[in-house]
């Protein structure tokens, strides 16, 4: 397989774990892998307590919108500053799915995400949208993690 001239997506929602995603596909451009990165953050819906208090579906789409963009923001000033153009996309819906479905329509190669370790079993499982992602995705799909932490595990 080869990974020259990928489209990699980052599915971001401004976390720490996030960005290392977006670290990695940065080191991987500076090992010599040409990048074309779209960024995509995921927000909820609106409940039904929101559609009922706000009245209009519109003002509650561009909130989320808005909300989206912003967590974007951090992503792509760092992409920017490193020389990568990036394309960035909110989309409303299912995290996984929507992750999915951007990728798709942009023709991306490779997902890159940040996932915590979850359940009791800790770091042999990841979150259940990262597990999703890998599951259902047509495309090869890196999970990024954070450094292990070391405090803690000297004697």
């Amino acid at each position: 397989m080869t990974l020259q001239g990928a489209c990699h997506e980052s599915p971001v929602d401004g976390s720490e774990l996030s960005m290392e995603a977006v670290h990695w596909v940065l080191a991987a451009r500076d090992q010599g892998l040409p990048v074309e990165v779209v960024l995509v953050n995921v927000q909820e819906p609106a409940n039904l307590y929101e559609l009922v208090v706000a009245h209009d579906a519109d003002v509650l789409s561009q909130v989320s919108t808005d909300a989206g963009m912003h967590c974007l923001e951090l992503a792509r000033a760092l992409l920017s500053a490193a020389g990568v153009e990036c394309v960035s996309e909110v989309a409303i819906g299912d995290p996984a799915h929507m992750a999915i479905e951007v990728g798709e329509r942009h023709g991306v190669d490779l997902v890159v995400m940040g996932a915590e370790s979850a359940g009791a079993l800790g770091s042999g499982l990841v979150g259940s949208v990262a597990n999703e992602v890998l599951r259902t995705s047509t495309v090869a799909v890196v999970i990024v993690k954070l450094p292990a932490d070391d405090e803690g595990l000297s004697p």
